[in-house]
């Protein structure tokens, strides 16, 4: 008899667990503080102790006075105007692409959940090659990034009897798959620290390549 598979299907994050895109943020934003007189975000190691979901929290952090200048309506469109300008420079993490298909090859169908705007999403995963491996790419219908939690139910409502695996690289991937009753392994080199993901009580890689052992 056939050993059962510990999980149904494998749902990943894609903004620094996929993509590389860590230094990108890093500079789109510092863009958007210096002209302001706001402090800049001098490393990547000071990045990944202050960013976090929902963005706007995180903007609110960095100094960005919302009574001023609006989240929704002139920083949220100039950040991803600056990303866009400058994502086709980024590449996927170390291991991603042969583990993508491993996964295939374990016969686990793969899903990307994020917190971009799904059109952006789509456009960044083609220009990979990786759309094709994705059995869905579920996104959000605005760029104001505040959180997939619901994506996520509606997922699992309409996929019942689904044992998923999420990966991603923060607190809110976290989040999302307790908020479904899911495992979640979390990649330390994305855009948080070892540090806080540590506390999120969840599996930790360092290397995406070690999340096949999760699956065999």
């Amino acid at each position: 008899m056939q050993k059962q598979k510990p999980y149904t299907h494998l749902i990943w994050d894609f903004n620094g667990t996929i993509l590389d895109d860590i230094r990108l943020g890093i500079d789109c934003v510092n863009e958007m503080l210096a002209p302001r007189g706001l402090p800049v975000i001098p490393d990547e190691d000071t990045y990944r102790e202050i960013f976090g979901f929902p963005i706007d929290d995180y903007y609110r952090r960095l100094g960005f006075d919302f009574e001023k200048e609006d989240y929704d309506t002139v920083l949220a469109p100039e950040w991803v105007a600056k990303y866009l300008a400058g994502e086709g420079n980024c590449t996927v993490m170390p291991g991603v692409t042969e583990t993508i298909q491993a996964v295939k090859a374990l016969g686990i169908p793969q899903v990307v959940l994020s917190a971009s705007k799904v059109q952006q999403l789509t456009g960044q995963l083609e220009r990979l090659g990786l759309l094709g491996e994705f059995e869905e790419v579920i996104g959000l219908d605005n760029i104001h990034a505040r959180s997939k939690k619901a994506q996520a139910l509606e997922w699992m409502a309409a996929h019942p009897d689904a044992r998923p695996l999420f990966v991603g690289d923060t607190e809110h991937d976290a989040d999302v798959a307790d908020a479904v009753g899911a495992d979640c392994l979390l990649y330390t080199g994305g855009h948080q620290s070892q540090k806080r993901l540590q506390a999120c009580g969840k599996p930790l890689i360092t290397d995406i390549r070690r999340l096949i052992a999760y699956l065999e």
